[in-house]
């Protein structure tokens, strides 16, 4: 059974970057959002096993859970749609 690789495996990460910032540029929320749904379901079929795509949900979900964690109590800042051009 496949592994999900959590190594360092992009050589492009900025040009990478650079092209998601991108493609969500002068969306709405929702639309960055259909984007986001989109991408991910283009790339689990790409991935194409069922298992290494719940091993990456599963550290998804938890790693975003700790990262919110920490920002909430760290700071007073709470999730917001900065990111987002509108």
């Amino acid at each position: 059974m496949a592994r999900l690789n959590i190594e360092p495996n992009i050589e492009f990460g900025d040009e990478l970057y650079q092209a998601l910032l991108d493609a969500h540029r002068d969306l709405t929320l929702e639309q960055s959002h259909a984007v986001n749904a989109r991408l991910i379901l283009l790339l689990a079929n790409h991935i194409g096993d069922l298992a290494v795509l719940r091993e990456a949900l599963q550290r998804a979900r938890s790693a975003g859970d700790d990262a919110h964690a920490d920002a909430c109590s760290s700071s007073s800042i709470s999730p917001s749609n900065e990111g987002v051009n509108r």
